[in-house]
């Protein structure tokens, strides 16, 4: 706790700092003030909206020490079950990309059309078992990785292979952006969306959208308070803005996630990045919430549709107000709690019980069912 002796002193030098670095705050002013002219209005325009989420990691990982169990499931808006799978951090990574292909799995179908056979030859992030020492040198967080590749797969899966009856926006939970795949397999992998996209547009005369939705940014957070100072997306009425990729790149640690098309020509490929950033805002009130959306490259001229299309949805978002229902149903369909969870986890024990000899599972029964004294405290 601090001493109240010592706070004059403190706030003197807290105050002494901010003075000092002053110009930071107006070099950020400067920075976005161009912005202010180049917001756009939003129109609103109806459609179908549909998101693919997987269930968050922390909320399923299902563990009984020394098991760890992932369960990778991911779920649409509608409440479609479009993956589901269990990993452990030592599953073996071979059986496991072999089991795609021999399932026919969202995830081999698009291992096989970026020409790849192995899960570690996707993701680096993955453990290739010939190089392992044993088995303390693997990561456990590996299996999140598996899960946020299904939901690419699962992605490129449902934009690919699916016939769609009418005009639709496809939300994805987070930007159009990652450093999971090896080399330019990102970009590979969104060139083949982006020719989807297009084939169905002259083949089934049904236009795809496809954007990236996400709750932070470390863009927004950087410029959020300049932002409000400079009256940027400040208007009584919906409305969206481009961030330009040099904003972009100030606020990233790492220069090529704000690294796009339009670097190819005279620099390097991009390798992470498939979409542009804008930031939004879908209220009617000067201090309603701003997200950052990216929006796929070819599809930039849209905007405008886009953004109309979102704000249709996000009009009758809930319980979150003024964010994409449709993401907001996806996530509640994917998460499992309560009865749900209790269900799972009843069948770890069950499959832990059936590996233990007969003589010794009334072990476990009694470690399950006795009572954790530690939890006396709240009675």
């Amino acid at each position: 706790m601090l001493d109240s002796n010592n706070l004059p002193r403190m706030r003197k030098a807290i105050q002494s700092r901010t003075d000092e670095d002053s110009f930071l705050l107006k070099q950020l002013r400067e920075e976005i003030r161009p912005l202010k002219n180049a917001s756009r209005r939003i129109a609103p325009r109806s459609t179908t909206s549909v998101s693919l989420v997987a269930s968050d990691g922390g909320n399923n990982a299902l563990k009984f020490d020394p098991f760890y169990i992932q369960l990778v499931r991911v779920v649409d808006s509608y409440g479609q079950e479009l993956c589901l799978d269990a990993v452990t951090p030592t599953t073996d990574v071979d059986e496991l990309s072999e089991r795609q292909f021999a399932e026919k799995t969202a995830l081999g179908f698009m291992m096989e059309k970026l020409g790849v056979y192995k899960l570690y030859h996707l993701s680096t992030m993955i453990p290739d078992p010939s190089k392992q020492k044993d088995d303390t040198s693997v990561k456990p967080s590996w299996v999140l990785v598996y899960r946020d590749l299904c939901e690419w797969a699962v992605l490129f899966d449902r934009i690919v292979r699916t016939e769609f009856a009418t005009d639709t926006l496809v939300v994805r939970d987070g930007l159009l952006r990652s450093k999971l795949f090896v080399g330019n397999l990102f970009i590979q992998m969104m060139t083949q969306l982006k020719l989807a996209i297009e084939e169905k547009s002259k083949r089934q005369r049904r236009k795809l959208y496809l954007v990236g939705f996400a709750k932070h940014s470390k863009v927004l957070t950087r410029y959020q308070l300049v932002m409000a100072l400079e009256g940027i997306l400040q208007e009584e009425y919906p409305t969206y803005v481009e961030v330009p990729r040099a904003i972009e790149k100030k606020a990233y640690e790492w220069p090529e996630y704000a690294r796009g098309d339009e670097s190819a020509e005279g620099g390097e490929i991009p390798k992470f990045v498939a979409g542009c950033m804008f930031f939004a805002k879908f209220g009617c009130r000067k201090r309603d919430p701003i997200w950052p959306v990216d929006i796929l490259n070819s599809q930039i001229g849209d905007a405008p549709i886009i953004f109309g299309h979102l704000l249709a949805d996000a009009i009758d978002g809930f319980p979150v107000p003024l964010y994409p229902r449709c993401l907001q149903k996806a996530h509640e369909n994917a998460a499992l709690v309560g009865f749900d969870m209790d269900v799972l986890q009843e069948e770890i024990f069950l499959a832990i019980r059936n590996i233990i000899d007969n003589d010794k599972q009334h072990v476990l029964d009694s470690f399950r069912f006795g009572s954790d004294l530690s939890n006396l405290r709240y009675e």
